[in-house]
């Protein structure tokens, strides 16, 4: 639906109003006096106020004044996407679209293209910027995008441009206090009740972009490169989508899936791509038990390696991540990261040996690559890297890049820089190529590519489970479904069993870290804790870990409010099993569980993990109960949830 209305007749000043196919997101583009802006509404209620659009470009005027409009071209798109792997098997991709082309009336006479995509729980646009007349190259100063929202709207926002890059708790403040760059997805609330997540789909060859407050108004802040620019493109160039996401509650923004419609579909087969839930040698340094580096305890030898295959089986787990196999990890690793060797194992693990094993007993390796954010060094080895993985039949690679800033060229830049998007990407085309599975620890944010580039299965991109142990409370796990999770899927490492280890202590219950495979979603799950914890002391528990799949076929958000709890259910793609869980924050809470998404005429075995009336994440966070009982549609179940605590529930058909 399209309402055309012309201020004048000039091509100098008018109006132009995209309609969503349900007929409640509107956006207005704006010519005024040859600048451009847009406007959003829901409902006819203002959400996106009048803002401008526009760059800078280094050495020339800005681009996004005299400006006349030269064509415009309208269509609208339905179809139903399908997706390999994931929350929701097929998402609807409906659309209104509406693309304005550009040109100035003076100066060299620069053509600009803007285009606008109108979703029922959506509005996005992106600059496409041809081939100019007189240039075909161009370096990006700044972007001039404004979102301009009531500055009364609450946000719920980590900071940008901080050493620890996204690994920050989540703080709620008010628009008007954004006065420092922060990441997105920003979640916001409006006075008039709605909910907002501003971000961005399509992020490849560009700066990430970070949201600030200047003059009153919400600003694009793009990742700067080392020379302080945005980013040097060749023409013709499209920036990545900025996205504005809308819903009518918290929990309702959590369903939102159009970051993935906004990127395109695989250009080649992807049929080898299989999400995996894994064990691993790492939680064992993080308590103290083995160590990364070679030495009396190091973790990952040859013999621990094949101890832990064993107990895969065993467990009924089909992957195993094997981290600190590599030369390089002697002294502080950090500070030493540019001595990683790819290609070299320690003396006491044999790579060819234990692969094999894994493989003769049916066990994906998944490898690890440290990078430390020296890029330089790890690119040198990249192409070698990977053959050696693909030689050994390993599919699958955990990457990260723990330093504060990554090393480009002999330059310190910006993990979210144009440079470090460049880099990330390489790296997933070329694990495609070798038809290897991503899980990228301290990446880029996720902008839905993993649409067109399936094979990267996980990111972290937030505080995990390391941070255990005092820097992390039970609300923050209640922040990320309607934060960071906007943004796909997570790499938690979920499955903590040991919970009062005094190296790390927990700050959960036992049934939250089951809770936390249903909640936190990913495509590649770490069920993190040490094997002989899973099998001497929670078996019955584990039952759920080992059940729970790594993609589901439908999501369902069922209740929540930001930082406080969250409930989903989601449909197995055997289309037969759900699985149901919740969080809660420092507050004890009860729900009542309607199960009318259920199959009519169906009867299901309910297996119900819930923490017990005594439970609580500081005095007695073991504390559960396990039962079990039939239920069809009609029958609702009622949970406790403990402080920090969580529940869990498998429903199978009989």
């Amino acid at each position: 639906m399209f309402k055309w209305a012309n201020l004048r007749s000039d091509k100098l000043n008018l109006e132009r109003e995209i309609v969503s196919p349900n007929g409640r997101n509107k956006c207005k583009f704006i010519l005024k006096n040859g600048k451009i802006f847009y406007q959003v509404t829901r409902d006819d209620k203002i959400i996106v106020d009048l803002s401008a659009l526009g760059f800078l470009i280094s050495g020339e005027e800005p681009v996004g004044e005299d400006l006349k409009l030269v064509r415009a071209i309208t269509s609208s798109h339905t179809e139903t996407i399908e997706l390999p792997w994931g929350e929701d098997h097929f998402i609807p991709n409906n659309y209104q679209e509406a693309t304005f082309y550009l040109a100035e009336t003076k100066s060299v006479r620069r053509l600009l293209t803007l285009r606008f995509r109108v979703f029922d729980d959506a509005v996005a646009f992106r600059y496409e910027i041809p081939p100019q007349p007189k240039f075909q190259q161009i370096t990006i100063a700044d972007e001039l995008t404004e979102f301009n929202i009531n500055l009364n709207s609450l946000a719920w926002k980590i900071p940008a441009y901080e050493p620890d890059r996204y690994e920050y708790n989540y703080e709620r403040a008010g628009v008007y206090e954004l006065t420092h760059a922060v990441h997105t997805p920003l979640t916001i609330k409006t006075p008039s009740g709605y909910y907002l997540a501003l971000h961005e789909a399509a992020l490849y060859n560009y700066g990430s972009m970070t949201i600030k407050l200047e003059d009153n108004v919400l600003k694009s802040d793009i990742t700067p490169l080392s020379d302080g620019t945005c980013a040097h493109v060749s023409l013709p160039f499209q920036t990545p989508w900025r996205l504005i996401m809308v819903a009518d509650s918290a929990i309702g923004l959590t369903a939102n899936r159009t970051m993935y419609a906004l990127n395109d579909p695989p250009a080649q087969d992807f049929s080898w791509v299989e999400t995996l839930k894994f064990i691993g040698i790492w939680w064992a340094m993080y308590v103290g038990e083995w160590t990364w580096a070679p030495g009396d305890r190091h973790g990952a030898t040859t013999e621990h390696a094949k101890a832990y295959v064993d107990a895969a089986v065993r467990l009924g787990i089909r992957g195993l991540l094997i981290e600190g196999w590599n030369d390089g990890w002697e002294g502080n690793w950090l500070e030493n990261g540019i001595r990683n060797n790819f290609v070299k194992t320690t003396d006491d693990f044999t790579l060819a040996e234990v692969a094999a094993y894994a493989r003769s007993h049916g066990v994906e390796l998944v490898g690890h690559h440290e990078t430390v954010g020296f890029v330089d060094n790890y690119e040198k080895q990249l192409s070698a890297a990977y053959n050696y993985y693909a030689v050994n039949n390993i599919h699958y690679i955990k990457t990260g890049y723990a330093g504060s800033m990554m090393q480009i060229n002999g330059r310190k830049e910006f993990h979210h820089s144009q440079l470090g998007v460049l880099h990330y990407q390489k790296t997933v085309e070329l694990a495609a190529a070798k038809r290897i599975c991503l899980d990228i620890h301290e990446p880029i944010k996720g902008t839905g590519i993993e649409r067109t580039w399936p094979n990267l299965l996980s990111r972290e991109g937030a505080r995990g489970q390391e941070y255990e142990g005092g820097a992390l409370s039970p609300s923050h796990t209640c922040f990320l479904p309607y934060t960071r999770m906007l943004a796909g899927g997570m790499d938690y490492t979920p499955g903590i069993f040991d919970l009062t280890n005094s190296v790390k202590r927990i700050s959960t219950t036992l049934t939250r870290q089951l809770a936390y495979f249903v909640t936190i979603y990913s495509g590649m799950t770490m069920a993190a804790d040490r094997p002989q914890i899973y099998e001497e002391r929670f078996q019955d528990v584990f039952n759920f870990v080992r059940d729970v799949p790594t993609t589901f076929e439908r999501t369902i958000p069922i209740a929540g409010e930001i930082g406080e709890y969250y409930i989903v259910a989601r449909l197995a793609r055997d289309l037969k099993t759900w699985f149901i869980a919740g969080v809660t924050n420092e507050v004890a809470r009860r729900a009542h569980l309607e199960l009318s998404f259920l199959a009519d005429n169906f009867v299901y075995n309910a297996t119900i993990y819930t923490d017990s009336a005594d439970a609580h994440y500081r005095d007695n966070p073991f504390g559960h109960e396990i039962t079990a009982r039939r239920v069809s549609k009609k029958d609702p179940i009622d949970v406790y949830m403990a402080p920090g605590g969580g529940f869990a529930i498998e429903l199978k058909p009989l």
